[in-house]
């Protein structure tokens, strides 16, 4: 492998802390080669060295491929959905996250018929009904496969964990990666400014769980903030505006009403004094001190229509 190709030191990290490396107890005849060893636990260990170099290889044939929605990454396996969806909105390929839909690629009646010219596929015994397909119609195949994983079919076969959820991220993230810096839109020696955890796949109960605690801080932050507005002294300023406990009137408007503002509270029982049509006064209130049965002061003879015929007479009115 050319030196410009050769893994990181990071990029080994990651890749370990991802357990791409750690298999399956059972192993399939073809991947011996893939092997490293096998733990005292059951476990095969994957080389993964040469997953890095069928990366690179991968990587290369589909940067081969002119139209990039001549790709078609495939993941039936819910782990390696999201990160179906991410490599193709990176690189510009197609994608099929989700079941499969027998006759995709071999029936031309159905809505979904597609003609790419490479398929890459998450796991070859999950996807076997996209892989049975492929060959009937002569497209290569370039699968991550484990060690028990079935090689039929498969043209291109990437050594790898392909049943972790981190491991199938990182899987993407590195074949995405090493297609943009080989087409020249991402600089080699430059990081990818896409992090790793957007191809991780996302358990909808966690996020619920993680939706429910921002909304209960909310809720907190909002509760915390009515308390302080409610033992707040009265007259207190709590929103940084002043505020006036007496709520007077602006200035002029007693004088735009014609009303005299010298006039205190008491005196607005009292009346105004307010000067109607014809100069004539507003009618005054019955002297305090008696009873409702007593006659007003308005009519003298304790006839309301006395006073009021009086007031209409004074203020101009006709019946």
């Amino acid at each position: 492998m050319a030196t410009i190709l050769s893994p990181k030191e990071e990029d080994i990290q990651k890749m370990l802390s991802a357990q791409v490396h750690v298999g399956t107890r059972a192993s399939d005849h073809m991947m011996e080669d893939y092997i490293w060893r096998r733990r005292q636990d059951g476990i095969h260990i994957i080389n993964i060295g040469k997953t890095w170099e069928k990366l690179m290889l991968a990587a290369r044939v589909l940067t081969a491929i002119e139209n990039p929605q001549d790709i078609i990454a495939i993941s039936a396996r819910p782990y390696g959905q999201r990160a179906v969806l991410k490599f193709a909105q990176y690189t510009g390929a197609a994608s099929i996250a989700g079941r499969f839909t027998p006759g995709t690629f071999t029936n031309q009646i159905t809505k979904q018929f597609r003609e790419p010219r490479i398929l890459v596929v998450t796991d070859p015994r999950t996807d076997s009904q996209a892989v049975k397909e492929a060959s009937y119609v002569n497209l290569p195949v370039i699968a991550f496969c484990d060690s028990d994983s079935p090689l039929a079919h498969v043209d291109v076969a990437i050594p790898a964990n392909n049943k972790g959820k981190y491991s199938i991220g990182l899987l993407y993230w590195l074949l995405a990666r090493e297609i943009l810096r080989m087409r020249g839109t991402v600089a080699r020696h430059a990081p990818w400014d896409v992090p790793v955890d957007l191809f991780f796949y996302r358990d909808p109960d966690e996020l619920e769980k993680a939706e429910e605690a921002q909304a209960g801080q909310a809720d907190d932050a909002w509760g915390a903030a009515a308390a302080t507005t409610s033992t707040a002294a009265p007259g207190a300023d709590t929103t940084g505006a002043k505020v006036d406990p007496g709520f007077e009137a602006p200035p002029g408007t007693a004088a735009a009403f014609g009303v005299d503002a010298t006039l205190g509270a008491a005196q607005w029982d009292a009346g105004l004094g307010v000067p109607l049509e014809g100069g004539a006064s507003a009618p005054q209130p019955p002297a305090t001190g008696g009873n409702w049965d007593q006659p007003a002061a308005a009519g003298g003879d304790g006839s309301w229509d006395a006073g009021g015929a009086t007031a209409g007479t004074a203020q101009g009115w006709s019946a």
